[in-house]
């Protein structure tokens, strides 16, 4: 995937709820899952990371109605020139909240589509994060090597009998994230491609790690 230079920061490109960080806490940014919206996940960031500020866009490709951060043709094939223009899209929305907060640490979590469109940006621009949860996510391709991974803390979740994110694609992923220095960890929980509370859990204590 051919990742081009960076849009310009904008603190609009998406339609996003935005709350801000009570003093020294965490920015955190949120990615819904296919069919969520904005709201889907910032209930959970105010959970596990209380007092976080939070940034979380609504993905702007409609998929039969079901709101999405890049387009695929079928499920688990990706448009790969969709999601690199997407991905530049959302680096720079991200860039441009980053910048807004100064000195905050910066975290991300992203379930499902959303953990796939966060593992694309952490891909081409590492550097925007600290840590970042991928919640059930699917990269059925190999990326380009990212030795900037080496300052990013990732915590992988999953379900061992998740029927669209085959458990061995988890493990390619898992191996690739810690073949770039990333410090990866894997939480998995024996049902399918829901969320459940096990894995809420592993993300709140690797969050306020």
């Amino acid at each position: 995937m051919n990742i081009q230079p960076n849009m310009q920061p904008d603190k609009n490109a998406y339609h996003h709820y935005a709350k801000p960080a009570a003093p020294g806490a965490p920015l955190v940014f949120a990615f819904h899952g296919t069919g969520g919206d904005e709201r889907q996940l910032s209930g959970l960031v105010a959970q596990i990371v209380p007092g976080a500020g939070i940034v979380a866009p609504r993905g702007d490709v409609s998929e039969h109605g079901a709101a999405r951060f890049f387009r695929r043709t079928g499920e688990g094939v990706y448009d790969m020139q969709d999601l690199a223009a997407r991905t530049q899209k959302m680096i720079g929305f991200i860039r441009a909240h980053r910048a807004a907060s100064p000195g905050s640490e910066v975290y991300g979590i992203g379930y499902s589509n959303g953990a796939n469109i966060l593992a694309s940006v952490l891909f081409a621009a590492p550097e925007l994060f600290d840590r970042a949860v991928l919640m059930h996510p699917l990269i059925p391709f190999e990326p380009a090597p990212q030795p900037g991974l080496s300052s990013v803390a990732v915590l992988v979740t999953a379900g061992r009998r998740d029927p669209i994110c085959p458990a061995p694609q988890t493990e390619q992923l898992e191996s690739w994230l810690a073949a770039q220095g990333a410090a990866v960890e894997t939480h998995w929980h024996e049902g399918g491609h829901e969320m459940r509370e096990p894995e809420i859990m592993a993300a709140t204590r690797f969050l306020s790690a």
